[in-house]
């Protein structure tokens, strides 16, 4: 269950992994593009997973029409716009907003530098609109290698004081974080926070490689974590972050059934496990189903959820005074 007197938070969430079945439809009329239905329903299985897939890489093959969907830059700002507006539906009082612009770019074209200032743009837009408390996070994603990451990280550097962290995303089973240490010191040096995708396709060692090379403070995931017990000790005396999404982990076959999930072991261990949505577009879900259908069928109960709840503030990307902020206003609104 969610402690509605404390805020309400999503630290690990796609913005172009939530892109509305209605605005693919219509950027699909408005430029003509070969789409494969064009109703809600028809258009749907196309675009959410349904069915675990058989991996990571499956399930972002889910992508296709989002992206197609993204035909310039004016496309990209409204899914920004639309992810805060989404956020504030949900009732959540912060979210940070990760996206890669290289993968957003790719289907039309698109300058990838262009992509982030009209992410950017959309999202600082939302954020004043709706009275949500937004933070981005740039992702370079493994999927391109190592030089097309260093194009992505050019771009993203671009928007330097509009970002918060960089993360690493993408094909970890295929490109191992070590190709990729040089681009996160360069984050480092830029002022960045650093959260990593980590022991979701690889085992323990990329988690391991992730905080130690990589200087990583969150991981992505984390879930093979839990084969190596001297790991989920130095995670809990580091006070490292897990942004767990459980029902995402299902669908990606990273763990067969919820039941499986390690997350209430990371909680009873005492790590700073948190409860994030990943790509709710592509999973069809938000963030209440992950508290309130997902985190029961993992074996959480409320004082694990609460605890998830109160950990996202912890080890959000904010500093002490807004995240006092965040806490004054939930309590101000009466929960």
């Amino acid at each position: 269950m969610i402690d509605p007197t404390f805020p309400l938070i999503d630290l690990h969430r796609h913005l172009d992994g939530n892109v509305r079945l209605e605005t693919i439809l219509d950027l699909g009329r408005r430029h003509n593009l070969p789409l494969p239905a064009w109703d809600l329903e028809g258009l749907r299985p196309h675009v959410q997973v349904t069915n675990p897939q058989p991996g990571v890489m499956a399930f972002i093959a889910k992508f296709k029409w989002m992206m197609a969907a993204l035909v310039d830059y004016d496309a990209c700002r409204r899914v920004a716009y639309e992810n805060v507006e989404d956020a504030q539906r949900e009732g959540l009082d912060y979210v940070e907003l990760r996206f890669s612009p290289w993968f957003m770019a790719e289907s039309h074209g698109l300058d990838p530098a262009g992509v982030g200032e009209a992410v950017a743009d959309g999202g600082g837009a939302g954020a004043r609109d709706y009275g949500v408390k937004v933070n981005l996070i740039g992702i370079i994603s493994r999927t391109y290698g190592p030089e097309i990451a260093w194009k992505e990280l050019k771009a993203l550097l671009q928007q330097r004081e509009r970002l918060v962290a960089l993360d690493l995303a993408g094909d970890e089973a295929n490109q191992s974080g070590d190709l990729f240490v040089e681009h996160l010191r360069r984050a480092r040096d830029a002022g960045w926070q650093v959260t990593i995708h980590a022991g979701e396709v690889a085992g323990p060692e990329s988690v391991w490689q992730a905080i130690l090379d990589l200087r990583a403070t969150r991981i992505g995931h984390a879930v093979r974590a839990v084969e190596d017990p001297t790991l989920l000790d130095y995670m809990a005396e580091h006070q490292i972050g897990i942004e767990s999404s459980l029902t995402s982990n299902v669908q990606t076959s990273t763990v067969p059934d919820y039941a499986s999930h390690p997350l209430r072991t990371f909680l009873e261990r005492g790590l700073l496990a948190t409860i994030n949505t990943d790509d709710p577009g592509v999973s069809g879900i938000d963030l209440r189903h992950e508290y309130e259908v997902a985190a029961p069928a993992a074996g959480l109960t409320a004082e694990h959820t609460c605890q998830a709840q109160r950990n996202a503030l912890t080890i959000a990307f904010l500093s002490v005074e807004e995240k006092g902020a965040l806490v004054a206003q939930r309590e101000n609104s009466g929960g």
